[in-house]
């Protein structure tokens, strides 16, 4: 459908197509949800597999705080799955909905940053589900062998939900300062310029989500990250090398400035990438 149609497109149909999308959505996210409900035993296995550890060396173990505790765990964890098992629905009838208005450099971009951004994220959460084990065990490490460790099992899944939606969202970071870069918002000088500061920053975010005394796994996620910070960079120095101009807010509100100086410093710019 070109942009056009969709200007000609009435209300009323508009309303029409998002109440189809939306209702594909909902049955896409139900059917997610009781597959999700149905799987939950497998998903508290994995989550319960590092209490299981510690208590072979201690007294250990998750405690639901009322009686309808165990219930309201396993109905969040469906809701959930039922959302990431239905993400490919949803987000294709959102884009579906959202895209025939974009220019079609609008839809590269889109595109371009949910192809990169999706599996990115993937990875990101399948390194938050490696490292939340160590995590625990560290953790539970400064409590006497003497005393019990007994965790309340909605905030144990709070805690690893937020790990794996962490580290998820730290490796798409990088994706989002290409896309700067692409609508001319960031300049690959201005990234090169903040790389110590960048990397001290990734440092300190795997040392928070981490634990101080695990060193591996505070490398399993800050390596990656740093990786992914270089690409990002590299793709942004040959972005603006291919353009000729990197960041236009160096220019924003600033028309008086020669065409000649201009073009001196998209060469100080591809410099700058080159070495």
């Amino acid at each position: 459908m070109s942009t056009a149609a969709v200007e000609k497109m009435p209300l009323s149909a508009h309303l029409r197509e998002a109440r189809t999308r939306a209702v594909r959505a909902a049955v896409a996210l139900l059917i997610g949800t009781i597959v999700g409900y149905f799987t939950s035993d497998l998903v508290m296995d994995v989550l319960r597999a590092p209490i299981t550890d510690l208590a072979a060396s201690r007294s250990a173990s998750l405690n639901y705080d009322s009686v309808t505790g165990a219930f309201d765990l396993q109905l969040r964890i469906a809701v959930y799955s039922g959302i990431v098992l239905s993400s490919p629905v949803w987000l294709g009838e959102l884009f579906g909905f959202l895209t025939p208005g974009l220019t079609a450099k609008e839809k590269k971009y889109t595109f371009g940053f949910l192809g990169a951004a999706l599996p990115l994220f993937a990875a990101g959460c399948l390194t938050g589900l490696y490292i939340f084990p160590r995590m625990v065990e560290v953790l539970t490490a400064f409590a006497s062998t003497e005393d019990s460790t007994i965790l309340q099992a909605s905030y144990y899944f709070d805690f690893v939900f937020k790990i794996v939606i962490a580290t998820g969202i730290a490796f798409v970071l990088p994706v989002f300062l290409v896309v700067l870069n692409f609508i001319g918002l960031l300049s690959a000088r201005s990234i090169a310029k903040a790389w110590r500061v960048s990397i001290v920053g990734i440092v300190v975010f795997a040392a928070l989500v981490t634990p101080a005394a695990d060193v591996l796994s505070m490398f399993f996620v800050a390596a990656p990250m740093t990786l992914l910070f270089l690409a990002a960079l590299v793709i942004a120095c040959i972005h603006d090398r291919t353009r000729g101009y990197g960041n236009m807010a160096d220019h924003a509100g600033d028309e008086s400035v020669p065409t000649d100086q201009n073009s001196a410093a998209s060469e100080e710019r591809s410099r700058t990438c080159s070495a």
